[in-house]
Order: C-alpha cells, then sequence, then structure tokens
C-alpha cells in the first residue's frame, strides 16, 4: 500500500499526517478550522484515500497559517506515497456538479507544481473561513505535491457549493491520476523516463 507520514512543525503550526492513498475514504481530521475539517473529509472521501490529520496552529491569528501548511503537508504525503509513480495513470479530471454549482478539475502528476485557479467566489467569508485560503490551500499542496492543477468555475454563485465542489473535484481526479493503470503497472508514464 502507498502511504506516507508527514511531521510538520514550525513556529506557527504543529501538523502530524498520515495518507493512504489506497484507502476506503476514511477519515479522522482535526485541524482547528471546522470549514476546513469539513472539506478534508469530503476530499478522502471523494478521493477513497484514508486521512489523519491533527493540526495545533495559530487560528487565535487567523486560519491562514493552518490551511497554508496542511496544504503543504497534505501535498509533501502524496508526493512521498507515489514515490517514483511507476504505473500510475498519471492524468486525472472531472465536472462535478455540487447543486448549482459545476466544478471542473483536471491535474498531471507531472514533477512540476502549477496552479490554475479559476473559482469565482462571490462571498469573503463561509462562516469564519476566509475563502481566499481555498487559494492558497490549493497553491501549497500543488508545489509539494509536484504536480499540474487547473480547478475552473464552470456555474454556479453559492460560496460554499463552490467550495465543496472544488474539494469533491480535485479529490475525483486525483484518485483518477493515482490510480495504477495494469497495462503499464510497471513503468514510469514518461517519455522522459522519470517524473
Amino acid at each position: 500500500m502507498r502511504t506516507a507520514e508527514i511531521k510538520r512543525k514550525t513556529a506557527e503550526t504543529d501538523i502530524v499526517l498520515s495518507l493512504n492513498i489506497d484507502g476506503k475514504g476514511e477519515s479522522q481530521i482535526k485541524s482547528g478550522c471546522g470549514f476546513l475539517d469539513h472539506m478534508l473529509t469530503l476530499f478522502a472521501k471523494h478521493g477513497r484515500f484514508d486521512i489523519n490529520l491533527i493540526c495545533n496552529g495559530d487560528t487565535y491569528v487567523d486560519d491562514h497559517h493552518t490551511v497554508e501548511d496542511i496544504g503543504i503537508a497534505l501535498g509533501e504525503a502524496f508526493s512521498s506515497a507515489l514515490a517514483d509513480k511507476r504505473g500510475i495513470v498519471r492524468y486525472g479530471n472531472m465536472i462535478l456538479p455540487m447543486d448549482e454549482s459545476l466544478i471542473m478539475s483536471a491535474i498531471d502528476l507531472s514533477g512540476r507544481g502549477y496552479l490554475g485557479y479559476g473559482l469565482d467566489i462571490p462571498a469573503e467569508k463561509v462562516g469564519s473561513f476566509d475563502t481566499e485560503l481555498v487559494e492558497e490551500f490549493w497553491l501549497a499542496f500543488v508545489r509539494k505535491a509536484e504536480c499540474t492543477l487547473h480547478i475552473k468555475h464552470l456555474a454556479g454563485t453559492n460560496s460554499h457549493h463552490i467550495i465543496e465542489g472544488a474539494f469533491k473535484s480535485v479529490a475525483r481526479s486525483l484518485k483518477q491520476a493515482v490510480s495504477i493503470d495494469s497495462d503499464f503497472a510497471d513503468e514510469i508514464p514518461s517519455t522522459k523516463g522519470v517524473l
């Protein structure tokens, strides 16, 4: 099984995260940020990733450091668990409806970190969560997972639905990309021979 454990401690956050890519979608998430807990729980479920996360962060300041550092840790976990990426499909995509919202995501586990971010979130906050942190999370994730990720908002006006649709869409795209291609199970999916 492809697993990773990440410990990240800074002056702003203390994170312990475990990931099983080949899981059942089970999770225990305690980030200190309720909305992020909700997003990561459904991310785990829709990707069929087992994720255990505890973060003690400086949320008395705001949620920025917590959200960004969890993105970093999750990206590191995927990178570590995938190792040389031998046998993976590499690419994944999903157009996902979430009530009135419609979100497209596409991912390439290319070894190159890039985020094409196209969510137009109307509200500045969902509950106490600053919606601008959604972009910060995915930016931190792609840098450490070393993947290319595009997220596009095709329709919808409800901020909660747009963000939730994005996390579900990315989870399902990533699930495709990390799956093993049985026809090429012992090959690196690149003409370069390395990702």
